[in-house]
C-alpha cells in the first residue's frame, strides 16, 4: 500500500520507531519492522532526499546553556507585503528559532530564546522593534514548556 508522498507502510514505520529515538539503531530499526539494515538505511535516506525527513542533529536544552526565558512575540507589520523584508531581518537575530507568517491578529509570530528577562528587553527594544516595516509587537513569556513532539505518524 502506497500513500501520500509515495511512503509506504514500511516508511511510515520506520518514521514512527525515529521520531521517538532518533539515536535508535538502523539494526533495532530494522529488527522491529522486519526488513534488512541496508533497507531501512536506503529508505531514511529516500526520505531525505524527499524532504519527509529535514535536519538531523541533536536538540540543545536551552536552559543548560542559560537561555532560561522562552518568549513568543505577536508582530504587527505596517503592511502585509513587508513580510519577507521583515522576515529576513528577523533571520540575521540568532535567539529567534521560529518565524510564522500567520493568520489573524499578528502578521507574524516569533519565538525567542534569552538567557534573561534583561536580554528579552534588548533583543526587543534594540533589534526587533528597529526593523523597518514592524509596526507594533506583543509578547508572552511562557512560563514552562510542558511537552513538545513531532507529528504523529501512524503506519
Amino acid at each position: 500500500m502506497t500513500l501520500k508522498n509515495n511512503l509506504d507502510i514500511v516508511d511510515l514505520s520506520i518514521l514512527n520507531i525515529i521520531t521517538k529515538n532518533a539515536r535508535i539503531p538502523f539494526k533495532d530499526v530494522a529488527a522491529e519492522v522486519g526488513v534488512s539494515r541496508a533497507a531501512v538505511h536506503q529508505r531514511v535516506n529516500r526520505m531525505i532526499d524527499m524532504g519527509v525527513i529535514i535536519g538531523s542533529g541533536y536538540h540543545i536544552s536551552p536552559q543548560k546553556v542559560e537561555y532560561t526565558t522562552c518568549t513568543y512575540i505577536g508582530i504587527f507589520l505596517e503592511k502585509g507585503s513587508m513580510y519577507h523584508t521583515v522576515a529576513d531581518k528577523l533571520k540575521a537575530i540568532p535567539e529567534i528559532v521560529e518565524c510564522h507568517y500567520t493568520t489573524g491578529q499578528y502578521a507574524i509570530f516569533i519565538k525567542v530564546y534569552a538567557k534573561d528577562n534583561e536580554h528579552l528587553k534588548e533583543i526587543l527594544s534594540n533589534q526587533v522593534q528597529k526593523i523597518r516595516g514592524i509596526s507594533s509587537t506583543e509578547t508572552f513569556i511562557s512560563l514552562e514548556e510542558t511537552f513538545k513532539r513531532e507529528v504523529p505518524v501512524n503506519a
